[in-house]
């Protein structure tokens, strides 16, 4: 994905030296003239403008220092690096320990600190950021108030929004980012937050006011290396180690992981739980569930009422829970929210139903581990009085692991189902397919589809009035990545063309 346009200091704003924004910081060498003015913050050299700070971060597959001379070249007046820095050509540097750490540093300064004007709220774990994150704003916004929101599907600002680039960006656009909601009157700011994001120090120092955890499946292990440095990067955000421990922390005690970090938290502050145990302090009960939703009854401190969710699935019911938690933990009262929640539109490809005359059943769904499947499939099982129809597909240069997983979740909860091609990027279609078929029995129940598009198609073309189709893995997603190239594809769009082509063709 392309990244944003250079975020520059709104002109209202005086520009400070490079001095000023590293005061007080451990700098470990120094060259150049300190007093230079800085005009924006940058991480990838390409988005360099005359008068930028240029931060060379070291990455998975390139290290930032290697673009110094691209970097200066472009207009850059300053450097910073975890490397030696004598001897750069006619603009300040400084080496510094921490690259990451010092640009959040940085950035908050370069700002103004706008985090101090916004309550900024933070929810993390491997399924339902997302969703509770967009489902949260909705709710908060139903008193009047205005906040914005950073995820996966769009960065909302205040006064504009703008397509996601990364579920979590880099601190500096972050800092840029919550100026332009302070400014525009944002009460506070709801954010998705990666793994990725707390082990490369992207949030670090950003207070929250709250945080929140779903729950911990199999996902990123590609990078983490094991699911216990996934879980340990996720619990970065509870205990101090992102800068501050939040004031309240907000943990899904239906999950097991989740409830061990409950029990961590309550040793540090503020702890509110949900889920369906009996002992969650906000729970459901009485659940009832079709495809058109959700119906239940939300019980806290000893009081109840009756919720209608538009979202299908018991695993909806708990983001919901989260997002009435995370409220709570604001000070509204989570019971008066289920005018609001009844409202709530849905999120794009998140379990997304798409309609264009068919006689059954059509959803669009992100699920792309198998935890998120198993849901999803058993889900629509449980809804359907025909078979679950499924799409699916396993992402190139991604964690392998997952891929026998995935269909092997598939193959038991699926009556029919196709995988196909699902962002493959650099690795071939036939190496991806020969981990997916590790998680297939002796009785084959997956037909492999190269090309999406006559996936989809087999499987509209399959169903019939009492079935369901769910295309996963891409959800809200409009392009399809490959090695050299990066073409247009939208499940959702795929789905209306091909239906209305058969319409066409029978009348």
């Amino acid at each position: 994905m392309t990244p944003p346009p250079t975020m520059t200091m709104p002109a209202a704003m005086e520009r400070p030296t490079f001095n000023s924004l590293l005061q007080g910081l451990p700098v470990l060498g120094r060259a150049g003239e300190g007093s230079v003015r800085i005009s924006s913050l940058v991480t990838d050299s390409r988005r360099i403008i005359p008068g930028s700070l240029f931060f060379a971060l070291p990455g998975l597959r390139a290290n930032g220092h290697a673009f110094l001379d691209d970097a200066i070249a472009r207009g850059a007046a300053a450097i910073i690096s975890g490397e030696p820095v004598a001897g750069l050509p006619a603009v300040a540097a400084a080496q510094v320990a921490d690259p990451r750490r010092v640009l959040a540093e940085v950035a908050r300064r370069f700002f103004a600190h706008p985090e101090a004007a916004l309550q900024l709220v933070g929810v993390t774990g491997t399924n339902g950021k997302t969703t509770i994150s967009t489902l949260l704003r909705h709710l908060l916004q139903s008193d009047g108030s205005q906040w914005g929101l950073v995820g996966t599907v769009r960065y909302h600002l205040g006064r504009r929004s703008i397509p996601s680039y990364k579920t979590t960006p880099e601190s500096a656009d972050l800092a840029a980012f919550f100026r332009q909601m302070a400014d525009a009157g944002c009460a506070g700011a709801c954010l998705e937050v990666s793994s990725h994001a707390l082990h490369q120090e992207r949030v670090h120092g950003f207070h929250f006011r709250v945080a929140a955890f779903t729950n911990l499946t199999r996902d990123h292990v590609d990078y983490h290396g094991d699911l216990a440095s996934y879980l340990d990067a996720k619990t970065a955000l509870f205990d101090g180690r992102n800068g501050s421990v939040p004031d309240v922390c907000v943990v899904n005690v239906d999950d097991p992981a989740g409830r061990v970090l409950a029990e961590a938290c309550r040793r540090r502050g503020t702890v509110i739980t949900f889920g369906l145990a009996a002992d969650a302090d906000i729970r459901a009960t009485d659940l009832a569930l079709d495809t058109g939703g959700a119906v239940f009854t939300v019980r806290h401190e000893g009081r109840a009422c009756i919720f209608k969710s538009t979202l299908p699935g018991g695993y909806n019911v708990s983001n919901v829970l989260c997002a009435l938690a995370m409220a709570a933990a604001l000070g509204r009262d989570p019971l008066a929210l289920a005018p609001a929640l009844a409202s709530f539109p849905g999120v794009p490809g998140r379990m997304e139903r798409v309609e264009a005359g068919q006689a059954f059943p059509v959803f669009v769904d992100y699920a792309h581990t198998d935890d998120a499947l198993r849901n999803a499939l058993r889900m629509l099982r449980d809804i359907t009085p025909g078979r679950v129809l499924c799409v699916y597909g396993c992402g190139g240069d991604r964690d392998r692991g997952k891929r026998p997983a995935m269909t092997k979740a598939v193959a038991d909860l699926a009556h029919l189902a196709w995988a196909t091609a699902d962002n493959p990027r650099k690795e071939s279609l036939d190496r991806i397919f020969a981990d997916m078929r590790e998680g297939l029995g002796p009785l084959p129940a997956v037909e492999f589809v190269t090309d999406r598009r006559d996936a989809i198609g087999r499987a509209l073309a399959a169903a019939k009035s009492g079935d369901c189709v769910v295309i996963a893995g891409k959800g809200h997603e409009t392009t399809q990545e490959f090695a050299d190239t990066v073409v247009p594809f939208d499940d959702r769009q795929v789905v209306r063309e091909i239906l209305e082509l058969r319409r066409g063709a029978q009348s």
